[in-house]
């Protein structure tokens, strides 16, 4: 029991709680913030959810309704008091001393109720019985004027589109469905002083002459009037304001002027500088970190259409980046040391934009806080994916109360870049039979839904970016904009869903592709944590729970026989998987890159995993990098060159593109690459490309490269970027390859405890990859060598080796994949 000092006016009620099913028949404890199942896995009362199969053993614990409860002590119940609760999942109700205090019934919302007359001198209890979410929303749908359908392709598990709750709980093509329950967030006791801050915004005015006045808002909430004071600090100025409050809320406003202000830019375009603000009343601060920066998203009509570009400080800024999914499927799995693992190497693969997707959380503090620090510009979709939602009052004032608070919560992030409506809710229109039948009746339910998020979008933060839904062709475009690339952003399906060639991606020229990706399966390392040696097949029933994307493992090795020569066995059928996962974006990116300033931004599908699956992620559940995503780092490097077909098949162009602020020169050296890995020069070229460009540095003819052959690169430019790279005229399965010979001598670098690896190869050696069932990551990856030629790797592991053991490092390439010698 925990139990308040006297005078003292707060008390956190998170730790350990009692946990029972409301029928009595199971008993166990949870840690709040926490979730159900892990609870009831931690306790041994249900097997991990992950392993094997065991997702289908589990599904009635979304059945059952659950009881959470403890006691505390108070020695002074005088004067105001409230509960402090925030993610609390989902439809619940909360009792104090048997007392209902709150009727919740929204993931995304902050409840504050007043407890005053419930508490007592000595102890008291809380009790939170969490509703099925399965029940619930099956009772909702029923009370619907009309029918409000979903998505059962993503959602195996009916009606999660009838609650303000992650959509994904409910299953996805990449996710586990056992609609998880808990409380994510805070729960606390507080007591009332005069007042308490109820919310903090900000708001920028940036002057010609290089000054800032930052505008802080401040609404404080108070029972009674009275007087209050309120401090107001940025970076150790500290204002006192004397202030008098009203019943209800009061908004009081100070100014903040920056004569030189420092800005904040994304991630490779300058620093990220960062001031703090608090705002504090008796009994209650509030701080955050503000950065200092001008955004536009710019829409004007051009030739091919209109515009999609984001421009920061007033310099255009191409997007590139990957789409977020939550951490885990389990909050309680989840932490900020892996949030921020996971947002490192997003920025450690030279992105500077992440996709927050609609069908997830509103993620917490701490991950803004993350992306502020790494200059990772936040694109902020609300919490509505792939289904209809319902337009009755009650939903829409709910929704409405969601977005203020949101709003207000993150708006003054330097990263937040833009406020999305949804995604795909325009696409879903056209998906479902009922809104076939009757379009008019959906899309006036949609648009009464989607103008009450813009309408408390606006009033939250007045001039905040909107932009209605992903994908759109503009304000008030209801069409097609998975296909329409003239105006708006971008969702291209086409290779993966409809199972077109990667050379398909350069038939379209997006303004922004804001979703694109290509499917692969995890690391071995990870398939071997939720799989048996038995089940290592692709066809084994554990792999095929274990993708959830129908006929995705079809797809796969479809694309493999399109491609290449099938792998020999499973490990390497895992690496090849990975291998044209990542040669599918690379064409992608690549091309779309070239064609700046046509189109500004690239965010691929998808950057992490929930659980260990089969999915279009680029970092493993975990955060281990797969394949593709050391070829991510490569092709979104700001300087980068690619080579680009012409679409009569007679020349490749060689595009060169400058992302950066300064010209930028670059050394090229062409070359052909022979199956027994001899480099034929070719010829050598300087190439020059301005800021913020991309140019052609030269042109190959298709009949210089000798049928059997590679075409091959390698640059340096004047900032000290660099690269290389190889094209092939065809397909790798038409090639001749011949044992690459690789050989690997290794030692332990004491000091780090990392591991270099001087990997060499006797002949051709394509898509060199290393793995050890050690966690950690490699300086490279899923490289080519041509013959004699060394790459000096480092591994650096997660957790310190154990005394002087090294790991056991497997190596592939595309020869070894293929070869059954």
């Amino acid at each position: 029991m925990t139990s308040l000092p006297k005078n003292a006016s707060s008390i956190d009620l998170s730790g350990t709680w009692q946990l029972a099913s409301t029928d009595g028949e199971i008993r166990s404890v949870i840690t709040l913030p926490g979730d159900v199942h892990t609870a009831l896995h931690s306790a041994e009362l249900i097997a991990d959810p992950y392993f094997g199969r065991n997702e289908e053993q589990v599904q009635w614990v979304a059945h059952k309704d659950w009881v959470i409860e403890r006691s505390f002590s108070l020695q002074d119940t005088e004067g105001d008091w409230c509960l402090d609760i925030d993610y609390l999942d989902t439809v619940a109700s909360v009792f104090v001393n048997g007392l209902l205090a709150l009727s919740s019934d929204n993931c995304f919302r902050r409840y504050r109720p007043d407890v005053s007359s419930m508490l007592k001198a000595g102890d008291n209890t809380i009790r939170i019985v969490l509703h099925s979410s399965i029940a619930a929303g099956a009772e909702r749908q029923s009370k619907q004027p009309f029918y409000i359908p979903y998505h059962p392709g993503n959602s195996p598990i009916a009606n999660g589109n009838m609650l303000r709750k992650a959509q994904c709980h409910f299953g996805w093509d990449w996710n586990i469905a056992i609609a998880p329950l808990g409380l994510y967030g805070t729960i606390a006791l507080r007591k009332l002083e005069t007042a308490r801050i109820e919310h903090v915004t900000t708001r920028q005015i940036h002057s010609l002459d290089g000054s800032v006045q930052l505008q802080v808002t401040a609404t404080l909430f108070a029972k009674n009037p009275g007087i209050v004071p309120v401090h107001f600090s940025l970076d150790g100025e500290r204002v006192r304001l004397e202030v008098g409050v009203n019943s209800g809320q009061t908004t009081i406003n100070h100014v903040f002027d920056i004569e030189k202000p420092r800005l904040w830019w994304p991630s490779g375009s300058g620093e990220q500088a960062l001031y703090a603000l608090s705002v504090e009343v008796p009994g209650d601060t509030v701080t955050k970190q503000v950065g200092l920066r001008t955004i536009e998203l710019v829409t004007t009509p051009d030739a091919a259409g209109s515009r999609f570009a984001f421009k920061v400080n007033g310099r255009e800024i191409f997007c590139r980046g990957a789409n977020w999914i939550p951490a885990d499927a389990l909050f309680s799995r989840s932490s900020p040391g892996k949030t921020e693992d996971l947002l490192q190497s997003a920025k450690a693969a030279n992105m500077n934009m992440i996709r927050v997707w609609g069908g997830g959380f509103y993620e917490q503090d701490y991950f803004y806080d993350l992306c502020d620090r790494l200059g990772l510009m936040v694109w902020q979709d609300f919490m509505f994916a792939c289904n209809l939602y319902p337009s009755t009052e009650d939903f829409l004032e709910n929704v409405a109360h969601e977005v203020d608070y949101q709003v207000k919560r993150l708006s003054s992030h330097p990263s937040i870049a833009l406020w999305c409506g949804d995604n795909e809710l325009v696409g879903a229109l056209t998906w479902f039979d009922e809104p076939k039948k009757d379009r008019d009746r959906y899309l006036v339910s949609y648009d009464r839904l989607n103008r009450t998020i813009e309408q408390s979008l606006k009033k939250a933060l007045p001039g905040a970016l909107w932009w209605p839904s992903s994908p759109a062709s503009g304000y008030l475009d209801f069409g097609d904009a998975w296909h329409a690339d003239g105006s708006g952003d971008m969702h291209y399906w086409s290779v993966w869903h409809e199972n077109k060639s990667f050379d398909n991606y350069r038939t379209v020229r997006p303004r922004f592709c804001s979703e694109f990706g290509f499917q692969s399966y995890t690391s071995l390392p990870v398939i071997k944590t939720y799989a048996d040696a038995k089940d290592m097949n692709v066809a084994s029933p554990v792999m095929e729970l274990h993708q959830k994307n129908a006929g995705g493992n079809e797809r796969i090795a479809g694309t493999m026989f399109r491609y290449f020569r099938f792998p020999k066995d499973f490990p390497n059928f895992v690496y090849l998987s990975q291998i044209q996962q990542g040669l599918a974006i690379k064409t992608a990116v690549e091309y779309w890159r070239s064609l700046k300033p046509h189109c500004m931004g690239t965010i691929y599908w998808q950057l992490n995993d929930t659980w260990p699956v089969a999915s279009w992620s680029s970092l493993d559940y975990g955060g281990r990098w797969k394949a593709m995503h050391y070829l991510v780092r490569r092709f979104f490097q700001p300087v980068a060159v690619a080579a680009i077909p012409s679409e009569d098949g007679k020349t490749i162009r060689l595009s060169l593109v400058n992302d950066t602020l300064s010209d930028v020169s670059i050394d090229l050296s062409i070359s052909i690459l022979t199956m027994k890995g001899e480099r034929r020069h070719l010829k050598d070229i300087q190439a020059v490309c301005t800021p913020d460009a991309a140019v052609t540095a030269t042109t190959v003819e298709m009949a210089d490269i000798p049928a059997g052959t590679l075409l091959a690169w390698h640059f340096s430019a004047s900032n000290g970027m660099g690269g290389e790279g190889h094209y092939v005229h065809g397909t790798y399965k038409a090639l001749e390859l011949e044992p690459a010979g690789l050989q690997v001598t290794r030692e332990y670098v004491e000091e780090d405890g990392s591991v270099c690896l001087n990997v060499t190869a006797k002949g051709l050696a394509l898509f060199v990859m290393i793995e050890t069932d050690s966690d950690g990551k490699y300086s490279d990856n899923a490289f080519d060598l041509a013959a004699s030629e060394t790459r000096r790797i480092t591994f650096t592991p997660a957790q310190p080796l154990e005394g002087d053991e090294l790991p056991e490092f497997r190596f592939y390439d595309l020869h070894s994949c293929q070869s059954v010698d």
